[in-house]
């Protein structure tokens, strides 16, 4: 779709308003990647220093201008307060404000957004803690459904078969892989987000996120393993910038893939 609507005016007034939201978002997004791998609710209690345990006040809670305003700095303590806040509720409000952008006011830029910011989530906690929360994968299955069945542009049927394919799998691989290695070759998380993309990207896009997840994390991790560096690979990484990528130039890869790899125009 085009950034522009039939009138030829942008939709800044919308896209203004998609990225105040997940500008909010991503500031609930940070309190579920730094709750959800410990099982902690991300309702209660409510926010605090972690070091002088003073609650944290709405006027200091505000996206990225509180962090500013305080210096990255606890108000009470001085505690710093990582960059990382900050930069996800930008990273969310990006993602809200360019799928508006995109799509327009229409349901598909509502999925895309979401469908960002699960990868996002993922993404984060994944690197810290090495774990992909049930919150992100198996919700974002349930959400990913709910769209296709809500009249989103991946049908029900294709949004069915996606989870089922990208579930069985990296199941799959999992078992052979275990047997074959001796050990755990593949995390459940990996396997339950398999579901999400594919609920969200069809199986087609499983695929293809799979294939672009493990050529990136063989490439990073490759040498490390070879210079005696060996440590966990985060695999949710990888494979959420593989639906990413898939996402926004999946159908540009196959057609390239088609006309210079097989010959086929």
């Amino acid at each position: 779709m085009s950034f522009f609507p039939p009138g030829g005016e942008p939709y800044w007034p919308f896209v203004a308003f998609a990225g105040a939201f997940g500008l909010l978002l991503g500031s609930f997004l940070n309190v579920c990647i730094t709750r959800w791998p410990s099982e902690l609710s991300v309702v209660r209690p409510r926010s605090r220093c972690p070091r002088c345990e003073t609650m944290i006040a709405w006027y200091d809670n505000i996206p990225v201008v509180s962090w500013l305003v305080l210096r990255a700095k606890c108000r009470h303590c001085a505690l710093p307060i990582p960059i990382m806040y900050p930069l996800v509720e930008l990273a969310v409000g990006g993602i809200w404000a360019a799928a508006m952008c995109w799509y327009g006011p229409d349901i598909e830029a509502l999925r895309a957004a979401t469908f960002g910011t699960l990868l996002l989530g993922i993404a984060m906690t994944d690197a810290r803690e090495y774990i992909i929360p049930d919150e992100f994968s198996i919700g974002g299955t349930v959400i990913g459904l709910g769209f296709a069945f809500a009249g989103g542009a991946l049908g029900w049927q294709h949004a069915l078969l996606g989870a089922a394919i990208g579930y069985a799998l990296l199941w799959v691989i999992a078992v052979v892989g275990t047997k074959a290695f001796g050990e755990d070759a593949m995390g459940g998380g990996d396997i339950k987000m398999m579901a999400m993309l594919g609920a969200f990207l069809g199986w087609q896009g499983v695929l293809l996120s799979l294939f672009l997840g493990a050529l990136i994390g063989t490439l990073i991790f490759l040498p490390m393993k070879l210079a005696g560096k060996e440590k966990l690979v985060p695999f949710g990484i990888f494979l959420a910038i593989g639906g990413a990528a898939h996402w926004l130039m999946g159908d540009a890869m196959v057609a390239w893939y088609r006309i210079s790899i097989l010959g086929v125009s």
